[in-house]
């Protein structure tokens, strides 16, 4: 499947948002020009800083240009962690010109005097930096959750001193075009902040109702939320965050997380899977029926939009959330060609076996395999090849945890399915 339109649209509009300060810095009105590396990496890290922030808007059909919200945090980090990197070495680059003439005036570019507010501004601006970002690489370990959502705070601090810090040296801000580039950019990053800093919760989020929970197994719930309101308008594979307001809940009260829909689309309630991986996830298991919920989304685009190929699906314990959600939506109008593959460790993890049973008993282009690892082991190109022969010419979806989606990733491009054709959702980026 090649790229949609509209991802290739979104990207491309990435690439020149990223790009075009740099351009405009190294080409300018009086001509071309070439920069010292310490003001590219200023002019080039601020960019990606607040390209970063603009993208973090977390607007529901925003990510759809861009291949999903998964992929598009993806790009988030990368580019946070692009410009911290870009703006560090901006300091360094800057004392190491000036440690030509001597030492004490390379440490005067680094550390002047009090009354240089905007340099201060600019260690302000990387402090900040620092402490956000730190937690989202794996050399520290794996965040806590609501921890690095309150970290992230301190972006809004961030795009705010390092915006003071240019403002007051005037190198990226010379001439009145290049002002209100800048500012542009700063005005929509500063934006995308104070959306979900402040105002998301009140204007993002939609008022639903717990209508039922409904044990799957042991550890495991599906959740039924009414709207209070109009339904959420969704598609098969997508996702949402939803923030229980329980007040009898011992944990997650008022904390939001991603849950991909169980229900199928045209249902009027929203159905979603929860799994005890956690004091959230846990406390929702006896959730009180009748108590409030906001629901913000959706999001993704996990199965896209305009098929037509037979497809190869993988589930892995929890993640049969949008496959069941596929399955729920059968029907004379919506026929499918589908294997689905469903990976657990036994039989008693098997959950919502009997009803994908009875679906593919119903619906012949249904074909459902399970994978027992307990008894056979790791999932293997031969095990898919066996149960799906003509794999190697179907569109294949994973979805699982990061250990199944790299097996299963593997395994596909042993059975001959291009990397191309394979789509997988992994929420340890949302």
């Amino acid at each position: 499947m090649s790229l949609p339109p509209r991802r290739r649209i979104g990207d491309a509009a990435l690439a020149l948002l990223a790009a075009a300060p740099l351009a405009w810095a190294c080409l300018g009105a009086g001509g071309p020009v070439h920069p010292r590396l310490w003001r590219a990496a200023a002019v080039l890290g601020l960019s990606l800083l607040l390209l970063a922030a603009m993208i973090s808007a977390r607007v529901p059909g925003l990510d759809l240009w861009f291949g999903g919200l998964t992929r598009l945090w993806r790009i988030h980090h990368l580019l946070g962690a692009a410009s911290f990197l870009l703006l560090m070495a901006h300091p360094l680059l800057l004392s190491f010109a000036a440690a030509r003439f001597s030492v004490p005036a390379a440490s005067a570019v680094l550390f002047p005097g009090p009354s240089a507010w905007g340099v201060w501004a600019g260690w302000g601006a990387m402090a900040a930096m620092a402490a956000f970002l730190a937690p989202t690489f794996s050399f520290f370990g794996a965040p806590e959750y609501q921890r690095w959502k309150s970290l992230h705070a301190l972006s809004g601090a961030a795009i705010a001193l390092g915006l003071a810090h240019a403002l007051s040296s005037g190198a990226l801000l010379s001439g009145r075009p290049a002002r209100a580039w800048w500012g542009s950019y700063g005005a929509l990053a500063l934006l995308a902040f104070a959306w979900r800093a402040f105002a998301a919760r009140r204007f993002a989020r939609k008022g639903y109702t717990v209508a039922a929970a409904t044990s799957a197994g042991r550890g495991v719930v599906e959740l039924t939320l009414r709207p209070d309101g109009r339904p959420l308008e969704r598609r098969a594979g997508q996702f949402v965050y939803l923030t229980p307001l329980d007040p009898a809940l011992k944990a997650g009260r008022g904390e939001e997380h991603p849950y991909t829909l169980s229900s199928a689309p045209d249902e009027p309630a929203l159905r979603v899977v929860v799994k005890d991986l956690g004091d959230a996830s846990r406390a929702l298991q006896s959730v009180a029926v009748g108590s409030r919920a906001l629901v913000e989304g959706p999001f993704g685009e996990f199965f896209p939009r305009g098929g037509g190929r037979p497809e190869l699906w993988i589930a892995g314990g929890i993640g049969l959330t949008p496959f069941l959600s596929r399955v729920r939506e059968l029907g004379p109008s919506r026929p499918v060609d589908a294997h689905l593959v469903y990976c657990v460790q036994d039989e008693t993890r098997a959950h919502f076996f009997a009803e994908l049973e009875a679906a593919a008993a119903k619906h012949p282009g249904l074909r459902l395999w399970p994978h027992y690892f307990a008894q056979e082991g790791p999932l293997t190109a031969a095990f898919l090849r066996s149960r799906c022969p003509d794999a190697a010419g179907r569109e294949a979806f994973v979805c699982g945890p990061p250990a199944l989606i790299e097996a299963a990733r593997s395994e596909l491009r042993r059975a001959g399915v291009p990397s191309a054709r394979v789509h997988a959702e992994d929420f340890n980026w949302l």
